[in-house]
């Protein structure tokens, strides 16, 4: 067979019709969205007040609706003084004058007075209450509503009154969250607060997608510069001057070094002395004659600006003077955009930067901070290093997880008048088509980097192509089509003379030596559920496109009959499936019953009263066994296909989705049929079988109809969004990437083919069953495109 690329057509044809899927379970969730949901008051500073609360509050709070809007509102209460009040983009029902002493006792009584209100959190921090502190706890006493209060601050040793007042707080409200395990022991220890009492949700971080570093330095005219940087308003704890000291004997060694001080200078502070501060850095500039090396950016810059200023830094320095600094809002946005870090030793930084993570150096020790950055930029593995540790270390930092565990938090304190229901993520195909080269999907990433060296596999490129068949099927978006045929010329190009493919290809194009020891026999049944997917989209896709992909397909089935892996057949079984739909041909038939014959012979030689499946053993991709034989029944009517369907599929449910979240067979440990326990092994949950497991529940509902299997897939679902036994994500919402896998700890973040492709197949399989999903909200806001087939579309 040629290996000549299939022609992009000119004319697409497209899919004008769109199902509607209106279920009961659809009816319910539609109901329960018209019911008022419970609310929780956020008392806190607020933009436009420039200030870190106000910008934690905001991304918080911005992250939690993107989360759970469907499980809760959130309104805020805005601290104001009566030198600080502001106009807000959404007018709140209530302030807080923190130097109105009566203002926390009336707000107590007004939220008292609202049954819509469930919970309360309280962003605090010293200052706010400067002069009325004692106001709070009137507040709290007043107050009949659970509390949460979070302390941005924790000062250690503190003298009587204090630890009284924060004892007094901590026996008024139901929780207090600290963003330090260094905060934690402090309060354990100087306050002697039970550590029951205490939860600590780090600072959340900021999901960047790594853009390249001399891309952004050329946007922003820094092109062939090394980038130190600092950011924050302004003020003398910023100790800037540390910097300015150290930065002669740095641009000595390295002349092309430029400083950033990004931010401007605090309000409180312009109002207490002007750009005092400001000046004095600028005559130490003069004096050092350093202009050519330092370069204000004096505003409040936009987040997306900021982070792609911190994504260029080659060296982030932060240098406050203040030891009792528990948290700092600029250090987290650093460490999020992978930043190599030199920090004074606050407690945040000293927990971040352990292991190889960054460098700590003394307070106002400028000669250190030379020393050190003069030898980490002057070795750029090192900073690689750094920023690697970082990003994996501080992943479960992410304000989609920061939310997530306030989630969970506000559930439990509201004893489940709060209950959480995860958000569809709109869907993004930027890291698909990141993958995609003009050859094909690339096979793994470092982080969302993808990685030549990996070369491409026929397995990603086949399941890619279902992907994209279906986001095709949903949208109609012409664009799909050029991936399509991508990703089939690739499959092509895998097809042998003698009808079996090879599954790894190298950068330079060519099959490897691992086919020769691979199994094979995988790879080749996911191919034929691929061309068997796409043939079965005849009415919809070009049909000289069809055409040569039914020939393929006529070629890879000449050998399946020769293949005996128990996952291989039940791939071909259901590219058969797909294929019965355009061509109901009984050589077809007859082998897809072959196959499933053989798959009942199997499960009447395992299965008993007690362990209702194929081998006697669970392992990887089981879903697609019972899918397998479903498909069988649908084609064939045979029930002893639906009635083995059926049995082993609740069986292997029973083993996986027994509670509130799935569980999926670790890759460390099978389930062996001894026992009939999952093992002991937490860890190596791998997307790909979350994946399957959602499209086999996609299926077995569209076959009987049991919401059970509706609720479970949603369920199922979940695990890519955070219900799973880390609490955190899995799919990366600003890339489009999906994880690798869910280990005992911590979460792969590279977001590899298969991860990524198998999440939007989920994904996908998902939205064809929600009826209120935000990719039909969208849809809904546009025309829908009744587009001719035959119209010419150039490449």
């Amino acid at each position: 067979m040629k290996n000549e690329a299939f022609p992009i057509p000119n004319n697409i044809p497209v899919n004008a019709h769109h199902s509607s899927y209106l279920n009961r379970a659809d009816k319910t969730r539609m109901s329960d969205s018209i019911k008022k949901l419970p609310e929780i008051l956020f008392i806190t500073s607020y933009p436009p007040r420039e200030c870190g609360i106000a910008t934690y509050s905001q991304d918080l709070i911005k992250a939690l609706n993107k989360k759970f809007n469907k499980s809760f509102t959130i309104s805020i209460c805005p601290l104001e003084s009566n030198n600080e009040q502001y106009t807000y983009a959404d007018v709140p029902k209530y302030k807080l004058n923190t130097d109105d002493k009566l203002s926390p006792i009336k707000l107590a009584f007004l939220i008292n007075k609202n049954p819509a209100i469930e919970m309360v959190v309280l962003q605090h921090e010293f200052g706010f209450f400067a002069n009325n502190e004692d106001n709070i706890n009137y507040f709290l006493d007043v107050l009949t509503k659970p509390v949460v209060i979070a302390f941005h601050t924790v000062l250690p040793r503190p003298e009587q009154s204090l630890k009284f007042h924060v004892q007094e707080i901590s026996m008024q409200v139901e929780k207090i969250v600290v963003m330090t395990n260094a905060s934690m022991q402090i309060l354990i220890n100087d306050y002697k607060i039970p550590a029951s009492k205490i939860m600590v949700i780090p600072h959340g971080t900021h999901l960047v997608p790594h853009s390249d570093k001399e891309t952004l330095k050329n946007k922003y005219n820094l092109s062939g510069k090394k980038v130190l940087s600092t950011f924050g308003l302004l003020g003398s704890g910023k100790s800037i001057e540390t910097t300015l000291r150290a930065l002669p004997a740095i641009v000595e060694k390295n002349p092309e070094a430029v400083f950033l001080i990004i931010g401007k200078t605090h309000p409180t502070i312009i109002i207490q002395e002007g750009e005092k501060y400001r000046q004095k850095l600028e005559a130490m500039i003069e004096e050092l004659n350093l202009k050519p090396y330092v370069r204000f950016i004096n505003h409040f810059l936009p987040l997306p600006d900021l982070l792609e200023y911190l994504q260029l830094t080659d060296l982030y320095l932060f240098t406050s003077n203040d030891p009792n600094q528990a948290v700092s809002g600029t250090f987290s946005y650093a460490v999020s955009c992978g930043c190599a870090i030199i920090s004074t030793p606050i407690p945040h930084a000293c927990e971040v930067l352990q292991n190889n993570v960054g460098i700590i150096i003394d307070f106002d020790d400028s000669l250190q901070l030379s020393k050190v950055a003069t030898n980490l930029l002057n070795d750029e593995n090192r900073r690689k290093e750094f920023s690697s540790n970082a990003l994996h270390k501080m992943a479960f930092t992410s304000w989609e997880n920061s939310a997530i565990a306030h989630g969970m938090l506000f559930e439990k304190i509201t004893k489940d008048k709060i209950k959480l229901k995860f958000n569809l993520p709109l869907i993004n195909l930027d890291h698909i088509k990141k993958l995609t080269d003009d050859f094909a999907m690339i096979q793994f990433s470092k982080i969302n980097q993808p990685d030549i060296d990996s070369g491409y596999t026929l397995d990603d490129n086949a399941r890619a192509m279902i992907a994209m068949c279906q986001h095709f099927e949903l949208t109609s978006d012409k664009a799909d089509l050029e991936y399509i045929i991508r990703y089939f010329n690739f499959i092509k190009y895998c097809l042998r003379p003698e009808g079996y493919f090879l599954n790894y290809v190298d950068e330079q194009k060519l099959f490897t030596a691992q086919n020769n020891s691979a199994n094979l026999a995988d790879a080749n049944g996911r191919a034929i559920w691929a061309l068997g997917y796409l043939v079965s989209m005849n009415e919809v896709l070009p049909a000289d496109l069809i055409a040569e992909a039914e020939l393929v397909l006529k070629t890879a089935l000449l050998n399946t009959n020769k293949i005996y892996s128990t996952r291989a057949m039940a791939f071909i079984i259901k590219g058969l499936f797909f294929y019965n739909k355009k061509t109901q041909s009984e050589r077809n038939k007859t082998l897809l019953i072959e196959l499933a014959d053989r798959l009942v012979q199997m499960y009447k030689h395992e299965a008993d009263k007690n362990w209702l499946w194929f081998e006697g053993y669970l392992t990887y991709a089981n879903s697609i066994l019972p899918e397998a034989m479903l498909c069988a029944w649908l084609v064939t009517n045979d029930l002893r296909y639906k009635e083995i369907a059926k049995s082993s599929f609740d069986f292997l449910l029973s083993k996986i989705l027994g509670g509130k979240s799935i569980k999926v067979i670790s890759n460390k440990n099978w389930m062996q049929r001894e026992g009939h326990e999952l093992p002991v092994t937490v860890g190596g949950e791998q997307p790909i079988d979350v994946a399957y497991t959602v499209i086999a529940l996609g299926k077995f509902y569209e076959a009987f109809q049991e919401e059970s299997y509706l609720s479970k897939m949603h369920t199922a679902f979940d695990w890519f969004l955070g219900n799973n036994h880390l609490h955190q994500i899995i799919y990366n919402p600003c890339t489009g990437g999906c994880y690798d896998g869910l280990e005992e700890n911590n979460v792969n973040l590279n977001q590899g083919a298969e991860s990524t492709v198998s999440y939007l197949m989920a994904r996908l399989t998902v939205e064809k069953f929600t009826k209120d999903s935000p990719m039909k909200d969208e849809k809904r806001k546009k025309p829908v495109l009744k587009l001719a087939i035959q119209n010419v579309i150039s490449k």
